[in-house]
């Protein structure tokens, strides 16, 4: 796969600890000089020591530097540098902060190819199709894509609701059951008011569905169900950013994956709800 070892660096790097994230950013930012490196020399330039770089390196499932620096050498004589991510810094210009963020934004969404499960999106998927009620929430940004799930689902004539004010969705959460599905959209993962409707919707035995960009987050471990969007943050562009776009692609995938397994019968609903819409425009 083109870039595996940057797209494998990329998608854990929100799992790393300070110093791992150290020599993360070396490796992306210098791997040229890394092909050359002796683990002792990463270290050194890094600033940690050499079992820090091992243990970074057993993240990424490598057991010795000498064949991780085999393989990126590999890499790198495929043409695959461009696939590095590189930061926007004080000194660039205009066309160079567009040519970063989309560079930036279009790997992380290469990235999520690992990330995205398709085992989870059948279950999720599964769950949808033959929930009662599905309920969506998320506050903040998180609130603005669930309302863009909520959106497809009532295109498709779904009994949906969506919340991203934490009273209405403690209200919503009161009306779970058994037969309902909760979705709940958090990038970090640890939102109080989230984690609340989860709280909820457990005791009233309603199963959830976690969208976060951290697997090892308090609402990853309190759901049922879990799709994850990951990203790495910079300097001045915040990795929720990119976390939001990827977890765009994650509802476009779903709901795509929801009208084949509804079957073309969904056909004639999503066609009403298309001309519902047409007759607001000129």
């Amino acid at each position: 796969m083109k870039g595996q070892i940057f797209s494998l660096i990329r998608t854990k790097y929100n799992t790393l600890s300070s110093s791992q994230k150290d020599v993360a950013d070396y490796i992306l930012t210098n791997p040229d000089k890394v092909m050359m490196n002796t683990l002792n020399e990463i270290a050194a330039a890094c600033r940690v020591s050499e079992t820090t770089v091992l243990r970074f390196l057993h993240k990424l499932n490598y057991n010795s530097y000498q064949l991780f620096r085999i393989n990126l050498t590999q890499e790198l004589s495929k043409d695959n540098q461009e696939t590095v991510y590189d930061d926007v810094g004080f000194q660039d210009t205009e066309d160079e902060i567009i040519e970063k963020i989309i560079h930036s934004t279009v790997a992380s969404i290469a990235d999520s190819r690992q990330i995205i499960d398709p085992d989870s999106v059948k279950d999720v998927v599964g769950k949808i199709a033959g929930a009662r009620r599905i309920v969506v929430a998320g506050v903040g940004a998180s609130g603005f894509i669930a309302q863009d799930l909520y959106h497809k689902l009532i295109k498709l004539g779904l009994n949906a609701v969506c919340g991203n004010d934490p009273h209405i969705m403690n209200i919503l959460a009161t009306g779970l059951d058994k037969d309902s599905f909760l979705i709940l959209f958090s990038h970090s993962g640890e939102s109080r008011e989230v984690l609340d409707m989860a709280a909820i919707a457990r005791e009233r035995r309603c199963q959830v569905c976690a969208v976060t960009s951290y697997a090892k987050s308090t609402l990853a471990n309190q759901a049922e169900y879990l799709l994850c969007s990951s990203s790495r943050e910079t300097m001045f562009r915040s990795d929720a950013m990119t976390s939001r776009i990827v977890q765009m692609v994650v509802i476009d995938i779903l709901y795509v994956s929801l009208v084949i397994a509804l079957g073309d019968g969904i056909l004639p609903q999503i066609h009403s709800s298309r001309l519902a819409v047409a007759k607001n425009k000129i």
